[in-house]
Parts: C-alpha cells; structure tokens; sequence
C-alpha cells in the first residue's frame, strides 16, 4: 500500500466506537472490559503516564480493509488499523480519537502536534523518517491494478509500464518509482509513463473504470478488494515487492511513548492478536513482519 496516510485506531482489543469528539474528529471508545496479559499489565505499570490517557490518531479513511468509514454507522471507522490501535490502547491502557485527512497532511499533523501518532497503512520510508519515528509491523507488497484482461500486458513497475497512464495516489511511494521509469524507457524507445494523481485510492479505481488510467499501483490487499468489487471490469496483473515496511509514525521527540508502542505490538504478534486481525479483515497474514525501528 501502501501507501502513506490513513485513519486512525481506537484503544481496547475488542472495542466498539465512540461518538464524535470536536470538530474534524470522530473517535472510538471501549464498550466493554477485556482481559489485559501480564506483560501488558507489566507495561501499564512501566508507562503509567499512558494509561488512561486520550491520544489523536491522524488517519485518511479511504482504505477499506484498513481504515475507512463504517457503511452502515458513518460516525466510526472500521478496518484493520483500527483494530490495531484498539489493541494497542488495550495493552497500554490508552484510548484513541482520530483526526482525518488527507493523505500528504498526515506526517504535517503529526508534526504540527494535532495527532499523536499516525495508525494509516503508511510506508516506513528513510525519507518520511525524517519528519517522524515509526515502528514497523508489516512487509510491504503491492498489487497492479488492471483492466479486466489486462490488455495493456502490465507485469509490475518496470518497462511494461512504458507508454501507459498509472492513476496513483498523491505522495505515495509508487509515484516516484514509476516516474523513474522514463529513463529506462527512452533508452528502450518507447514513450514514459504518464501518472495521474488523486487524492484517494476510489478515485484511482474510478480513473481505471472510466478510461482514463491504465493501472493504479498499491497495497495488494487493496488492489484485491477493488477486483472483488469489480470482478467484471478490473483484474490483478501481479504482486510486486517493494523494500519497505508498514509503520506506526510517532513523533520524534516521544521516544518513550515509540518504544512503548513497540513492546505492545511484539505483544500484540506474539498472543496472536494481529494474525488474527489479519483474518477478521481478510489480509494476507504472510505480511506480519516483527516490530523494528525505522528513525531518519
């Protein structure tokens, strides 16, 4: 995906939403108590400064299966990264309300101090670590989102996609990485990719089925929803691997606050609580990768 920047998570393992809480904001509440481990006892009692505390997730809730607004209560989001930061806020003892927007506003609201940490399907890149710390917990695959048949022969960012038009997201990785395509494709002869950039993956779909893009490049599970809601016009070309990971950004300033988010999420994989949200929102489980640093 991935993707940049989506919405936010809430704050107990098995948690139900909240109602709105200020202007620009909607956030999820706890409806029930739920049995906290040991070890996530131990780190209530390590960070106590957190528990009971309110924290801003900045999310752009326009990713089904991630975060996106629940169809049938418009007032929560729904989706894997919300179970996430519920799960979180669980271990912790925190709860979470989340700002949306949009996805280049993301690391600026966190940097501008409007959110506290950022729970959106974004990509942990060098480049975006220089304006927040983030801790990983996904590899990273994308999928190449095609007409149905894929005439065009598109096999994944590489000359195949020379001469064709890639509707993609606005400040997402994959626009400078098909961009960087026109060099190759000169020296083979054939004309550059054009990219097409919008403001969310519905309306990258909707260049594809209107006629206007070719493919949109992003996070498998992504283009594989899109097919199922599409099955007649759209197709999946391939999968491709790309050398990031998904994170949670935290400021840089809140080492402490980082580190507890990466003792909760090893908690989190090891009890089996993300595999099984993985399977709740129908992602691949293969993608769950061990929490690591990603700093600028």
């Amino acid at each position: 995906m991935r993707a940049l920047l989506p919405i936010a998570a809430a704050s107990a393992a098995s948690v139900a939403l909240l109602t709105a809480c200020g202007a620009g904001s909607t956030s999820n509440a706890a409806a029930s108590a739920t049995t906290v481990s040991p070890a996530c006892k131990q780190m209530q009692s390590a960070h106590p400064d957190l528990t009971g505390k309110t924290f801003t997730n900045a999310i752009n809730p326009h990713t089904p299966g991630y975060e996106a607004l629940d169809p049938n209560d418009p007032s929560r989001y729904v989706g894997f990264d919300i179970d996430l930061g519920t799960a979180l806020g669980q271990c912790l003892g925190f709860k979470l309300n989340y700002k949306p927007v949009a996805f280049p506003a993301l690391l600026p609201t966190l940097q501008s101090g409007q959110a506290d940490l950022v729970i959106s399907d974004i990509y942990a890149t060098k480049d975006r670590a220089k304006a927040a710390d983030f801790v990983t917990y996904s590899k990273v695959y994308d999928g190449v989102l095609v007409k149905k048949g894929n005439p065009k022969k598109l096999t994944g960012i590489n000359t195949s996609l020379c001469g064709s038009t890639a509707a993609l997201n606005t400040g997402f990785v994959e626009v400078p990485l098909v961009q960087d395509l026109a060099g190759a494709c000169k020296a083979a002869g054939r004309p550059a990719p054009q990219v097409q950039l919008y403001d969310n993956n519905a309306q990258c779909i909707q260049a594809i089925l209107a006629g206007r893009a070719d493919t949109y490049i992003n996070d498998v599970n992504t283009v594989t929803q899109a097919v199922k809601a599409h099955p007649n016009e759209l197709g999946k070309a391939t999968a491709v691997t790309l050398p990031y990971s998904i994170g949670i950004a935290v400021p840089k300033d809140k080492t402490q606050f980082r580190d507890a988010i990466k003792a909760a999420l090893v908690e989190i994989q090891k009890d089996g609580t993300q595999t099984k949200l993985l399977k709740k929102w129908s992602l691949e489980t293969g993608t769950l990768e061990a929490p690591r640093l990603v700093t600028g």
